[in-house]
Order: structure tokens, then sequence, then C-alpha cells
């Protein structure tokens, strides 16, 4: 059984496993992106708040999703390269993963267990869901996709300063 998001492995945007373990001690937000969503300029604020705090021990980790609304169509190539010239992105980028259903990613799986939403539903509700997970590999909040980026810093700042 799973003890922290470190414990899984995801396909990096460049098709490479990657272990979360490489993240460890650092406080993470993990969200599912797509490019043809009405949250799409969300990368922007993601960005902003990777810059403001990588140095101080924070990532983003996206992961492409296209269950709704068919909203992230592209190939890996397609998306970095939407997220590089549209939004500067430079955080990890993984490839597309399920976040519901039969074949839900097992890191989604965990992070909805631990972080259920409105009325304890686990499902996802759409893009840019956020997980917020602290240096040890807890999930310790989830942030709905109507959540903007900026409005999450205080959290992470308090992850942060908790060192």
């Amino acid at each position: 059984m799973s003890k922290s998001v470190y414990d899984f492995t995801a396909t990096s945007i460049m098709g490479l496993p990657k272990s979360l373990r490489d993240y460890e001690g650092k406080v993470l937000l993990i969200v599912n992106t797509a490019s043809k969503c009405g949250f799409t300029p969300q990368y922007a604020g993601l960005q902003e708040l990777y810059e403001s705090y990588r140095d101080r021990g924070f990532t983003v980790l996206g992961f492409p999703c296209n269950q709704f609304a068919a909203q992230e169509p592209g190939s890996a190539d397609d998306i970095r390269q939407f997220c590089q010239v549209n939004y500067g992105v430079t955080f990890p980028m993984f490839d597309k993963v399920d976040v519901n259903g039969r074949e839900t990613h097992p890191l989604y799986k965990y992070l909805k267990k631990q972080a259920p939403g409105a009325l304890g539903i686990k499902a996802i509700k759409w893009n840019f869901t956020k997980f917020l997970v602290d240096q040890a590999g807890n999930v310790v909040e989830r942030f709905e996709p109507n959540v903007e980026p900026a409005d999450i810093a205080p959290a992470i700042e308090a992850l942060l300063n908790a060192d």
C-alpha cells in the first residue's frame, strides 16, 4: 500500500519513466491539465507559482488529461509545444493520464483517496483540479478547478515555512 506520493512512477512528457521519489522533500502542486479548456490560462499562474517558489523547494507537476470534453486531444509533443509557446511552462509535465474511471493512473487513485472533494466525492470534476502535497509526500489539500493558482500561494508559503 502506498504511503506517499513518492511511491509512484509516471511517464514524463518526453516518454521516460519518472519516479516521484525524485521530488522527495519538496512541496508539490499536482494538477490535471488540458490545452483547450476554459481554465487553460491557469498555466500562466501555475508557472508563476513555480518561478516564485522553486528555489525554496516547490514544484508543480502537470498531468495532461483528455477525459473532460476531449480538451486535451494532442500528442505529448503537441502538449509540450503548446505549453512552452503559449505559457512558457518550464515545470515538469507528464504524459496524458486518466484521472477517473477504470484506467485511472495509480497516483490519481491515491490523491483522490487522500483528499476527496466536496461531500466526500472522490471523482475529479474537471481539468485543473489541484492537489497540494507537503515535503513528506502527504496530500494536504485539494483545490477545485475554479481556484486560481495565485490563491494557493498562502498554503504553499505555509508549508515552505513549516520546515
